[in-house]
């Protein structure tokens, strides 16, 4: 999938989020949340459970059990639910689209116009981007962090009633 692509069919499903948020259904969100997260697999790799419980998408607010859900509630569980799927889509568009992120099904022929990959030089051992005086300030504050390495020992004799 080249950049082109992923932003089209990006927008493309933030637009149907939106318009499940207006016009909600059960059906319809399921059928968008299967199409987005197909996209976003393929575009930044399968999520395990952790990452989807931090994005909190799918998960209502206010579950209800042992019954149908009645039609202003599905409604209410439709809306949140697009509305926070919508935000991850969001996300991935402005990573892709704003920051220039390289995404794990990107082309090769589209590698190129990244912003990432318009440095003059490559990045250096270190994975840094080749920004001048990067390096400088990265070794500087690891010099100062050095400085405080101890920061965490005692630095006056406990007490004896403390040292129980």
């Amino acid at each position: 999938m080249n950049r082109r692509e992923l932003i089209t069919r990006t927008r493309q499903l933030v637009d149907e989020g939106d318009r499940l948020g207006a016009s909600p259904s059960l059906g319809g969100l399921q059928v968008w949340l299967q199409r987005s997260d197909d996209l976003l697999k393929t575009a930044w790799g399968e999520m395990d459970r952790y990452h989807l419980a931090w994005l909190l998408v799918g998960k209502p607010k206010r579950i209800v059990r042992g019954r149908p859900m009645a039609a202003d509630e599905e409604a209410a569980y439709v809306r949140d639910v697009a509305a926070q799927k919508t935000a991850a889509l969001r996300m991935s568009l402005d990573a892709v689209e704003r920051q220039g992120m390289p995404f794990v099904g990107e082309t090769s022929e589209t590698t190129e116009r990244s912003p990432a990959a318009r440095l003059d030089r490559p990045p250096d051992r270190a994975g840094l981007p080749a920004e001048a005086g990067l390096a400088e300030r990265l070794a500087e504050a690891r010099r100062n962090a050095a400085e405080h390495r101890d920061h965490d020992r005692p630095r006056a004799p406990r007490p004896p009633r403390m040292s129980r």
